[in-house]
């Protein structure tokens, strides 16, 4: 059975992915390769740790996640808007369990011509962390029906950052299907209704099944 060591092995290993993507980039690295190179090492963790999302007989027949082709068209730089009203509202896990987050601040960009604002979480449980799920219409026919995440810190998962402390790059590219995506044994907060689009954002992980 997975133990809490596993589960802290894991985000580790999941911080470093990320420590290891930005490093490469900053470094000048091409951005294709290095998104190549994080697929490659997440497939590997999917496939081999205890703590994956996939149960043990995914994992026996595992051949690797689903991903679009790398579209820089889907890498913005933006300001993240702090003067924002602190919206707290309780997402609900499963029947009986719901997480509280408080909206924090919002990012604006483009898409298809189209402007597209979406709003970032502190989730409200121990220590915390910075969340940003969304869903957009490449929804349920090419991704996952309940939307992605582009980054949950408190699991090791990270944006990118720029010289400039007020601005993030959003990269979604790297955007990725919450656990349970993959099957029912997880109870996972989706994107609330602020954060669903009406364009399509076609990078980072297809839909599992």
């Amino acid at each position: 059975m997975p133990t809490y060591f596993d589960l802290y092995d894991y985000r580790s290993r999941t911080t470093t992915l990320y420590h290891e993507r930005n490093s490469a980039l900053l470094a000048g690295e091409d951005a294709a390769t290095v998104l190549q190179r994080f697929h490659k090492g997440k497939d590997n963790l999917f496939a081999t740790h205890p703590q994956s999302a996939l149960d043990e007989v995914q994992r026996r027949v595992f051949m690797g996640l689903h991903y679009f082709s790398y579209n820089p068209a889907m890498r913005f730089t933006v300001k993240i808007d702090t003067h924002v009203e602190p919206n707290r509202q309780e997402v609900v896990m499963n029947a009986t369990e719901s997480m509280g987050m408080e909206t924090v601040g919002r990012v604006y960009f483009v898409v298809e011509q189209k402007p597209v604002t979406l709003s970032i979480y502190w989730l409200d449980i121990y220590g915390g962390g910075l969340f940003l799920p969304f869903r957009d219409t490449t929804c349920p026919k090419e991704s996952y029906g309940g939307g992605r995440y582009l980054f949950d810190t408190i699991k090791g998962s990270n944006f990118l950052t720029t010289e400039n402390a007020n601005q993030i790059i959003l990269d979604f590219n790297y955007a990725y299907n919450p656990s349970c995506a993959y099957n029912d044994a997880w109870t996972c907060p989706l994107a609330p209704l602020e954060n669903r689009l009406d364009v399509p954002i076609p990078a980072g992980e297809k839909k599992f099944k």
